[in-house]
């Protein structure tokens, strides 16, 4: 056999042996992402004078919202780890508890294009007064959460759950349920001053 034929037949045959094994790719991952336990802490302290206070989880941090900064008590709950925000507004009532109501339930609704499924959760807690609805998304909605709470006669507190990353809700899946269990916690805690 001539050099150019020992070649070609040992080209051949790692060929024909390397087509025997078929190939699989792997299939897509996310990188996992360590969560915490929650710890919460209170609101309540010598800079905090709105008519309200719950616990907020320590992965977060109270912001003033900038554009809001001289309305009354309008704070972000900001998780930096996260890039996730849970935006806090407050109003005082006069007589116009259905016209608050009415806002955040098109507010919420605003997002049923997108969602696979809203629940309702319906707050009734008598021994602090706290009623209202806690909006759950699923699908590919810009928000994750909302709600709203009242006493029904002097306080109005409207919540809402945003990512500042592109919308990915496979790879967030972990953390949107560990901020999710953060807003049922304050949702639990709220208190009216």
């Amino acid at each position: 056999m001539t050099q150019r034929e020992i070649f070609t037949f040992v080209a051949l045959t790692l060929a024909l042996v390397a087509c025997e094994d078929e190939f699989t790719p792997k299939p897509k991952a996310y990188v996992r992402i360590a969560l915490p336990a929650p710890v919460y802490q209170p609101t309540e302290g010598e800079n905090w004078n709105c008519p309200y206070s719950f616990e907020f989880s320590t992965s977060s941090f109270i912001t003033v919202e900038p554009r809001y900064q001289d309305s009354t008590c309008w704070y972000n709950l900001y998780y930096p780890k996260y890039r996730a925000t849970v935006h806090l507004t407050y109003s005082d009532l006069n007589n116009n508890l259905t016209r608050h109501i009415e806002e955040s339930r098109k507010l919420a609704m605003k997002h049923i294009g997108k969602a696979s499924q809203i629940e309702e959760i319906l707050v009734h807690n008598d021994s602090n007064k706290v009623y209202g609805i806690v909006y759950d998304f699923a699908g590919e909605t810009a928000s994750d959460m909302q709600f709203f709470l009242t006493d029904s006669n002097d306080h109005f507190l409207r919540g809402a759950l945003y990512f500042n990353v592109s919308p990915n809700k496979d790879s967030l899946a972990p953390v949107i349920s560990y901020i999710k269990k953060d807003v049922h916690h304050l949702v639990q805690s709220l208190n009216w001053q």
